[in-house]
């Protein structure tokens, strides 16, 4: 095993971690926001309100996502441990 081939592995682990916590983050990030603005414009300063929709939209994304997230991480570990006996030699 090269040093080339530890930073493919590395590389491609990356993306898929990336890739998969990439919805959602961005689902959390923009309610969050819209809470925010809606905080900010009712002048609801209460810190505890962003937490259940939240919850919820990352919970609803899970059930979307949640096998194309599997399906993901199985396929890239399929096609790693598939690959593995090149590695060794």
């Amino acid at each position: 095993m090269t040093e080339q081939d530890i930073i493919t592995i590395a590389r491609q682990t990356l993306w898929v971690i990336v890739e998969t916590a990439m919805p959602v983050l961005l689902v959390s990030m923009i309610v969050g926001l819209v809470v925010s603005l809606i905080q900010t414009i009712t002048s609801i300063q209460e810190q505890t309100l962003t937490f259940v929709p939240k919850m919820l939209s990352i919970f609803i994304t899970l059930m979307i996502l949640g096998s194309w997230m599997i399906n993901t991480i199985c396929n890239f570990m399929t096609q790693l441990w598939g690959s593995f006996v090149q590695y060794i030699h």
